[in-house]
């Protein structure tokens, strides 16, 4: 029987809802955790470093790629994003159930270095909820907006690269219905 924790990968287009939908998932279930990731893009307002990202330069970004502390990295709308190893390894063989919040570019990686890892693509109910999502949070630019919704179009097409595909329709449904996946997966591989 095996103790170790499962590696979960959820992605989706961004406004999607993964941050909610995580974040509903880390409130009820203790074996779960988060990873969190490194960014070059600027804290939106609440956020906090180590909290939900590590923010760091470009330069910093780069120097970690060189040094191969990444699970995944990607670029996304001009900023960079990657996977520090180091605290989701240590994780996992803690009995954790490990959460990567990553782009669709990052979660290809991840299960070509992880094959064994759980993948879960989240999709929006329809491509205008997910386009009144992004304006709803009031963060982007209209041209930022038009790039993600382009962005968007295309991350739609690896849906089929995953494990499961989610529909975030409603924020605990879409939970739950993550959490008995990785619990289901965790079983069979017991």
């Amino acid at each position: 029987m095996s103790s170790k924790g499962l590696l979960v990968v959820c992605t989706g287009c961004a406004g999607v809802g993964k941050g909610t939908v995580i974040k509903q998932i880390l409130k009820n279930e203790e074996s779960f955790k988060l990873s969190v990731s490194a960014t070059t893009r600027s804290p939106r307002p609440g956020e906090q470093n180590g909290r939900e990202y590590y923010f760091v330069t470009k330069d910093e970004f780069t120097s970690m790629v060189e040094q191969g502390e990444f699970l995944e990295h990607a670029s996304y709308v001009g900023n960079f994003y990657g996977t520090p190893k180091r605290p989701v390894e240590k994780l996992l063989e803690q009995g954790c159930n490990v959460i990567l919040e990553i782009e669709v570019q990052g979660g290809v990686q991840v299960k070509k270095i992880y094959p064994d890892c759980v993948s879960i693509f989240i999709a929006p109910p329809s491509m205008q909820v997910l386009e009144d999502r992004l304006r709803g949070r009031g963060t982007e630019t209209e041209e930022v907006i038009k790039k993600r919704m382009k962005t968007a179009e295309g991350e739609m097409e690896y849906q089929s690269l995953y494990d499961y595909s989610v529909v975030n329709d409603v924020v605990e449904r879409t939970a739950d219905e993550i959490v008995s996946i990785v619990k289901t997966e965790r079983d069979k591989r017991k």
